[in-house]
């Protein structure tokens, strides 16, 4: 069976970043600059801007100009490499195998997207549209709406998706034997070439796959360059890349630049909500549960703040997330303002208790572990635990271990008495 290869696109990511960090402006007519000034480019622009004139690489002074109720964000490059890596998440939810796909340039500088394996994808799905549906629900509850592609070979997946941003459905699936029809009259321009290679075909004439197919092969990359076999291997719907991999790192990290220096706890634990909900989310999405959170703060006039925030059990609460991080902070507050906020944790499986069906329901064990976290950053690291018996000769010397509550003991079985030996039959003997 040939490779499936999905492909998520978001077409206008430096837009869904911000609206994703900052959900307050979905209705406000926003842009995303590319800098500071009135002479910084507008890079995305949100529908309600795009109905009152602004146009992508208009100046901020022209988009001030057409809207003068404008809202201005500057790109932050934190919450873009934020916003990539929940692709990724999401991707994995779904597909054991998925790749992030690297900046573009160009005339599709303002999209991401991420590339999964859909191979197999029958043993879950009834088809390739429902899984397709189902990537785009989780992308949609992210915040990151967009489009799905789904062929044979990740260059062409790239173009099916790209296809459906001009109008239709969100989601185009491509069967192998169709792929060569929908190649054929696609222009070059959505192939991205290089500058050099998309002057020399026009020049030529050469604006479509199927232009470009009725080329003779010899002599074709010493007249237009060694760039020019490879567009031809992707317009043939043939992929070089090696095969999708499952990525190791479990390392997620959500990360804001602050318009304004933050020295007062009640105004960053807003912040710190909009941060910590966003991991967790990302974590719920590759079924893990937050152990320890790493938080980074960049402080005012270039100081730096690090600590490490330990739980007695791994969890997804929120409400447990952020008050331990918030008591931390009000116990050891950082000596200046805050401009520059990151938080990251390691993911670890979720933990599970299997009940047994014939014994009372005990506590829940999301809620042991709640209650263990608040009281350890209450009392201090490894002061909360169970105790235990040290071979020392002091008789009231006591250890501090992992507090583990053991399991009741099953109720034995009723022995049934042994019934007697049944007497054996006589045997039978014919005359």
């Amino acid at each position: 069976m040939p490779p499936r290869i999905a492909c998520l696109l978001i077409p206008d990511l430096p837009l869904r970043a911000e609206l994703r960090a900052h959900p307050e402006l979905a209705d406000a007519p926003l842009v995303v600059a590319s800098g500071t000034g009135a002479r910084a480019d507008v890079i995305a622009a949100s529908p309600s801007a795009q109905a009152m004139g602004v146009r992508i690489a208009h100046s901020v002074a022209q988009a001030r100009a057409a809207c003068p109720e404008v809202r201005v964000r500057i790109a932050s490059p934190a919450l873009d490499r934020a916003a990539r890596a929940t692709l990724l998440d999401i991707a994995l939810s779904l597909s054991p195998r998925a790749e992030s796909a690297p900046r573009t340039s160009g005339l599709f500088f303002a999209e991401g997207h991420v590339f999964l394996d859909a191979s197999g994808i029958a043993n879950l799905f009834s088809s390739e549209p429902a899984f397709a549906s189902a990537l785009l629900a989780r992308a949609e509850r992210q915040g990151l709406p967009g489009v799905v592609g789904i062929a044979s070979s990740r260059s062409t997946a790239l173009l099916a998706a790209r296809h459906r941003m001009s109008g239709g459905p969100p989601l185009h699936c491509l069967t192998p034997e169709a792929e060569s029809h929908f190649l054929a009259p696609l222009s070059l321009d959505l192939f991205d070439p290089d500058d050099r290679l998309a002057q020399a075909l026009t020049r030529l004439g050469i604006h479509t796959v199927r232009d470009l197919l009725r080329l003779p092969r010899r002599g074709l990359a010493h007249r237009l360059g060694p760039g020019a076999l490879a567009l031809v291997a992707r317009a043939q719907g043939v992929d070089p890349s090696p095969p999708l991999a499952q990525p190791p790192a479990r390392h997620l990290e959500e990360a804001m630049d602050l318009e304004a220096p933050i020295d007062h706890l009640e105004p960053l634990g807003f912040v710190l909500r909009g941060l910590i909900s966003r991991l967790s989310e990302r974590l719920a999405l590759r079924g893990m549960a937050c152990e320890a959170l790493d938080l980074h703060l960049g402080l005012e006039g270039g100081g730096q703040d690090a600590r490490r925030i330990g739980l007695a059990a791994p969890t997804l609460d929120l409400r447990v997330l952020l008050r331990v991080t918030t008591l931390t902070l009000g116990e050891h507050p950082p000596h200046a303002p805050i401009v520059r906020i990151a938080i990251a944790s390691e993911g670890v499986p979720v933990p599970s208790d299997q009940l047994d069906l014939f014994l009372p329901r005990g506590p829940d064990p999301a809620a042991l572990g709640r209650t263990l976290s608040e009281l350890e950053v209450l009392c201090g690291e490894g002061r909360v635990g169970a105790p235990e018996v040290l071979d020392h000769p002091n008789p009231r010397g006591f250890g501090m271990g992992s507090f583990a509550p053991t399991a009741a003991p099953k109720p034995e079985k009723p022995r049934l008495p042994a019934s007697p030996p049944r007497p054996a039959l006589p045997a039978l003997r014919s005359g």
